[in-house]
């Protein structure tokens, strides 16, 4: 999911990792499935014991950090600074069991993305009609809405919108979402497989 939000494959990538994804991620296999994620490996790739030599090889230079994210973080999170070609990004996740995750923030807004739906994430400028312009492209597509977010921190500021949809969305809908001049940018998330 943090791939996917950069909107690019990674070239460099800091990783912080909490809790006991810190203390045994590493015997468990976790430092080389975050890259094997990075990389656009599925979760049952045989390529994963290899992540690390691959993304050398790709050009991916990453570190894999122990960070305190505090008592209220889930103790299976971690951390992605990622930069690829024109885009960076920074979020933060977690391992919540059974094979799920949950993206709880992203460039600084508190969020909750499951990765159950497929999900648009925009930010934009907060002014009036953003909400109306963005959602008028799911009308056009015939696309249904399962659940919609808006975050700011300050009144006309940025703002984060989280959209999640029962429908695969096209995947050009991010580059008409930023042809809004207001749009600072728009990635969207594929829905995980079950």
């Amino acid at each position: 999911m943090a791939r996917a939000l950069l909107g690019h494959p990674p070239h460099k990538a800091i990783i912080g990792i909490h809790g006991s994804f810190a203390h045994t991620g590493r015997g468990h296999g976790t430092d080389r499935a975050l890259i094997a994620g990075l990389l656009g490996f599925a979760p049952d790739d045989d390529r994963i014991r290899a992540s690390f030599s691959i993304a050398q090889a790709q050009g991916l230079a990453f570190t894999l950090n122990p960070v305190d994210l505090g008592s209220d973080a889930h103790p299976n999170s971690a951390t992605f600074e990622l930069w690829g070609a024109d885009a960076h990004i920074h979020c933060t996740g977690a391992s919540v069991g059974g094979g799920m995750i949950r993206i709880t923030e992203i460039a600084g807004y508190p969020v909750n993305v499951s990765g159950q739906y497929h999900t648009l994430v925009v930010v934009a400028e907060d002014r009036p009609g953003t909400i109306n312009a963005v959602t008028s492209w799911f009308l056009h597509y015939h696309l249904n809405i399962a659940t919609f977010k808006v975050s700011r921190h300050q009144r006309g500021g940025q703002a984060i919108m989280i959209i999640a949809s029962d429908d695969d969305l096209p995947h050009d809908l991010p580059d008409a979402i930023t042809d809004f001049p207001w749009v600072t940018w728009a990635r969207y998330i594929p829905k995980l497989a079950s």
